[in-house]
């Protein structure tokens, strides 16, 4: 997809804990509609720099734009609603709810999540929500998942928790999606589906920031692809350059984690 103008600004985004900087000046831009890729050993600090974004954790300095909008240290609910959504490398549904009811749970601005508004503003309440549902079938729809609707969401698979994540943060409306290892533990024909789905939203608009350990996933979506190695940004570039740098090579290979 053709990239526009920034959409994230990361400026030397720093969080430590104690004396360790687990992440350290690290500045990055992402164009609105790119898939960035974001790759490093184990313990580079990825995942802290994704909760430093999506509000889990506030950084020690530096500054965060989400359309122009300082985000930086903002409650999770707030940058959630900003436009501003995640997964997580292991999928965190509701077991005991259905699948359509965890997808719905996402959407955002309901008036009935006041309680006085069930009484002063029913027919409101029940319209978002007859909104809101079908919102959700639609994405389980797009994600492959409709015919599990009505089931437990306990009863998916690693693959399939993956996709009804996807669908549970489609339903936010979101500008920016942070996906962490969509590819783990997943099996080869749900990865390819979930590649594609990934391929398909970001054809229609949506940027994301991908935590990925597959490089063939990175090398098939990601442009730019940004390299962490002892919490700092070692190199950022097309992924064919990128992984044959001689200093991503050692990161690696030296387990710079």
């Amino acid at each position: 997809m053709t990239t526009g103008s920034d959409l994230l600004v990361a400026d030397a985004v720093t969080k430590n804990f104690g004396g360790h900087h687990a992440v350290s000046q690290i500045s990055f831009s992402l164009k609105s509609g790119s898939i960035a890729g974001l790759i490093g050993p184990n313990g580079a600090g990825k995942t802290t720099l994704f909760n430093c974004l999506a509000g889990a954790m506030k950084p020690t300095s530096g500054s965060i734009l989400l359309g122009g909008r300082d985000i930086c240290g903002l409650a999770p609910c707030d940058i959630f609603s900003a436009g501003l959504a995640r997964t997580f490398q292991i999928p965190r549904p509701f077991p005991e709810m259905s699948v359509l009811d965890n997808v719905m749970v996402a959407a955002k601005n309901q008036a009935g999540e006041r309680l006085w508004n069930n009484w002063l503003r029913p027919m409101l309440v029940a319209q978002q929500e007859r909104d809101a549902r079908e919102a959700a079938r639609h994405w389980l729809n797009f994600v492959g998942l409709s015919e599990l609707e009505t089931q437990p969401a306990r009863i998916l698979s690693g693959g399939q928790r993956k996709l009804l994540e996807l669908a549970r943060v489609m339903v936010s409306k979101p500008k920016l999606v942070l996906l962490d290892e969509p590819g783990a533990g997943v099996n080869p024909v749900l990865l390819n589906q979930i590649v594609e789905k990934v391929a398909a939203l970001n054809a229609e608009g949506t940027t994301f920031l991908i935590i990925e350990h597959n490089m063939d996933l990175v090398a098939a979506l990601c442009q730019p692809v940004l390299v962490m190695a002892q919490g700092q940004l070692l190199v950022s570039g097309d992924a064919k350059t990128v992984m044959n740098d001689p200093r991503v090579i050692e990161a690696y290979l030296g387990n710079a984690a």
